[in-house]
């Protein structure tokens, strides 16, 4: 089995629905984002899949959130844009983009020390 990783940054504000604390209050972060795939074949280029295009599906996402508040965005004007909702959101958005690789996980950092990830078995 292969493994592809890709990691790529964003600034945004949310709040939390719901928080007893200051994250309830309109507050921003740089997220990390980083999406794994993997696939037990390779492409003819000996590839699971090319570096640049897996960019290009996650910045493409990504882009909707960019300096923006994420509680203004579907479906985060309803749920609230945790970490893990939004690792969630956005492995979802990649999975059926894909050639030929899998979904294997997303991480989402708010900040250097936290993060939430998002698989499906």
């Amino acid at each position: 089995m292969f493994e592809v990783t890709v990691t790529q940054d964003f600034a945004a504000a949310h709040r939390l629905y719901g928080y007893q604390g200051q994250c309830a209050n309109l507050h921003g972060h740089t997220w990390k984002v980083q999406v794994s795939v993997r696939s037990q074949d390779l492409n003819q280029e000996g590839m699971v899949i090319d570096f640049k295009s897996l960019k290009a599906f996650l910045g493409a996402i990504l882009e909707r959130y960019d300096h923006r508040l994420i509680n203004e965005i579907a479906p985060f004007d309803v749920i609230s844009p945790t970490a893990e909702n939004m690792a969630r959101e956005i492995y979802t958005a990649i999975k059926f983009s894909l050639p030929q690789a899998q979904m294997l996980k997303v991480k989402v950092w708010e900040s250097a020390g936290s993060w939430a990830a998002y698989w499906e078995e």
